[in-house]
């Protein structure tokens, strides 16, 4: 294990850049961290029902459980880059990972769907603190070369993460290992957690940035506070009844944004160090990632819940069945990541373009199949899932490099923390406004007498479209994006 050096000004000198066994170990224990966080945004998807079953949770809460974790995710992001660079990037995914694995147990132990909603938020803390590191290592210790194929593996990883979290759900679920039934999801983590650390330990070498850090504490709190404000009426304002004073919360979100945005000139004018650099708005290509970003995750991140409970709660499958349901989209993601991550340096911006209008594809298929109120056999639904799938894997491994491309090099570093934290932000808000009108027209159709599993049906179709229209969105707006990812 190495450790920095320091320089005669008393600044962290480089680290040794990692080759060999030692790289690939490094970038395998830091990537299963990665697969593990990115895992805990969507496992809880197929499990949703088993959860709601066992301890009472409401729409609401069931919303939350994914919102508040993304959301955490998301707040984490804005600082966790710089407590690594200030503290160590080494010393800072190891703690994080620690917190990660006790607050995993939390969930694993929790006794209500309030106590369940705050270890998840606790659980998203952590990971933003740990995920940035992950970035932090791979641009200190991995040579160029490397470097693009460790960040590669990554956007691969993400895209795994997302389709694999269903199936291995419903398998845990359906397993009830020592009957902890849902439970499970959170205890697998540990055991991964605690290889994870003595391997980060072991071989993970420490860096620091070269130059002075500080944090931003009062904006990532400005902007935690702007992002709350946008979701908690979007998602509790149905159980509320939609008072008038839900509607000002939400419109108490744009001022803190204000004030946020305020603040980092501030920053810039003093010659300090802005979470966001409000000059990289007025760079096309980074603006339009922002955007792509949110309606592209948005559309995504809300998926696999409302299709399970549609699955589940509707059709009256089981959480294995749901799970199983879910391969295609992990088969059609794994033939196309490779190709996406080949293929990025040249025609980036196609790929993308390419893989969002599948998805759109994918879901007016979806829509086909279940509009028409029969259910579709799970050989049906494998085909919108496999097209998802393909989608998937074109563009998400190249997504943010393609988006860096368009951003000086100066501001990279800075400009992908943005844009992580805010495919978190978009993930959630989708999960928030897609899962707001999901639950209103389900509650529509039960009072007016519909059977469970023609609401959900009525519930899902009219989500879709919505859907459709996010993806569909989010091609049309890559065509600001630069032609070719960033290498």
């Amino acid at each position: 294990m190495s450790t920095p050096t320091r320089s005669h000004s008393g600044r962290a000198a480089p680290a040794a850049l990692l080759t060999g066994r030692t790289a690939a170990v490094v970038l395998a224990a830091i990537l299963t961290a990665s697969f593990m966080e990115l895992l805990d945004a969507t496992i809880v998807s197929v499990a949703a029902p088993a959860i709601a079953q066992d301890l009472g949770a409401g729409q609401a809460a069931l919303q939350w459980m994914l919102a508040g974790y993304t959301l955490a995710v998301g707040a984490g992001l804005i600082t966790g880059g710089r407590i690594g660079d200030l503290y160590g990037r080494r010393r800072v995914f190891l703690l994080g990972l620690a917190a990660f694995m006790l607050a995993s147990a939390g969930c694993g132990l929790a006794p209500s769907p309030g106590a369940l909603v705050g270890m998840r938020v606790v659980q998203g803390l952590a990971g933003g603190l740990m995920i940035p590191q992950v970035f932090g290592i791979i641009r200190a210790s991995f040579e160029p070369g490397a470097r693009a194929r460790a960040l590669g593996a990554y956007g691969a990883v993400l895209g795994l993460a997302s389709v694999a979290g269903p199936l291995l759900g419903g398998l845990l679920v359906e397993a009830d290992l020592f009957g902890l039934g849902w439970r499970a999801i959170f205890w697998v983590n540990v055991p991964v957690a605690i290889v994870a650390l003595v391997v980060g330990a072991r071989f993970v070498p420490e860096s620091r940035s070269a130059g002075p850090t500080r944090l931003d504490l009062a904006g990532a709190a400005l902007a935690a506070l702007a992002a709350t404000l946008l979701l908690l009426p979007l998602i509790q304002g149905r159980e509320w009844g939609w008072p008038w004073w839900g509607f000002a919360v939400l419109a108490l979100s744009v001022p803190a944004a204000a004030l946020f945005l305020l603040r980092q000139r501030r920053l810039v004018s003093r010659g300090a160090q802005p979470i966001l650099d409000p000059a990289l708005l007025r760079v096309r290509a980074f603006a339009g990632g922002l955007s792509v970003c949110v309606l592209f995750f948005g559309a995504l991140g809300s998926f696999f819940l409302l299709l399970s409970l549609y699955l589940q709660l509707g059709a009256a499958r089981t959480a294995l069945e749901t799970g199983l349901v879910i391969p295609p989209y992990a088969v059609g993601s794994i033939i196309t990541s490779g190709i996406g991550v080949r293929l990025a340096p040249r025609a980036g911006r196609a790929l993308l373009v390419g893989g969002a209008l599948l998805l759109a594809a994918s879901q007016v298929v979806l829509l086909l199949l279940i509009g028409d109120g029969a259910e579709p056999s799970s050989w049906e639904l494998a085909v919108p899932l496999l097209v998802g799938g393909l989608g998937l894997g074109l563009t998400t491994p190249s997504l943010i490099n393609v988006v860096l491309a368009g951003v000086p090099a100066q501001d990279a570093g800075a400009a992908g923390g943005v844009l992580t934290t805010i495919t978190q932000i978009g993930n959630a808000l989708g999960v928030a406004v897609l899962g707001a009108v999901f639950f209103a027209r389900l509650d529509g159709s039960l009072r007016d007498g519909a059977s469970g599993f023609l609401a959900y049906g009525d519930a899902l179709v009219t989500i879709l479209p919505w859907q459709v229209a996010c993806y569909a969105g989010a091609a049309a707006l890559m065509f600001l994006l630069p032609k070719n990812a960033h290498t």
